[in-house]
């Protein structure tokens, strides 16, 4: 968002500056190396980030990929996903593929009573619960039926929104992979209503 006026946003800073306490030249020598040193070492590691991330996108070329026609899913995240998941049939329903990636609730019932608040499971592959959040995250931002499903349940409760809905966002993305993976489709993203 631009400032509204940003010569006084300018001005209020220079003046922040110059009324701010004085280093003494050895120290801010050191300051000055170890903050160079640090903005190399962030460059350096963002090409290396690049490095990889072409070399994933490069090797999921070379494999059958149907989850990266889901748009905001991109080589890294469907690597990631497929890699944890290994095949996909040995999982004989979305309800076990969401309990291995540990996406499912525990039971609180006792006769004809129900629990409402219930906690995840804590048990299933962390590595594919992260990938799958990343990944609806990234649907949250570009595919609309799933950034209206996020903020339907973000504004359910009052606690815990965030964590609440993107858990289950992400357990509906498990829906989705299953079917993909399963039926070996490309997806096609619903018609607008």
């Amino acid at each position: 968002m631009p400032y509204p006026d940003p010569d006084s946003v300018a001005k209020a800073i220079q003046k922040a500056a110059r009324s701010s306490y004085r280093l003494p030249k050895t120290v801010n020598d050191s300051v000055n190396q170890v903050l160079s040193i640090s903005i190399s070492s962030m460059r350096a590691m963002e090409q290396q980030i690049k490095a990889f991330d072409k070399a994933i996108a490069d090797q999921m070329e070379l494999i059958p990929n149907t989850l990266t026609s889901i748009k905001g899913i991109g080589p890294v995240y469907s690597a990631g996903i497929i890699a944890e998941i290994g095949d996909i049939n040995r999982f004989p329903n979305q309800a076990s593929l969401a309990k291995y990636a540990g996406l499912a609730w525990q039971q609180h019932q006792s006769g004809d009573f129900e629990s409402q608040n219930t906690r995840m499971i804590k048990s299933g592959n962390r590595y594919l619960k992260y990938y799958l959040g990343e990944a609806a995250m990234s649907l949250v931002r570009c595919d609309a039926e799933y950034s209206r499903f996020y903020h339907l349940k973000y504004n359910e409760v009052n606690k815990y929104q965030h964590k609440r809905a993107l858990a289950l966002t992400a357990r509906k993305l498990v829906r989705l992979v299953f079917r993909l993976l399963k039926d070996n489709c490309l997806y096609r993203a619903p018609e607008s209503r």
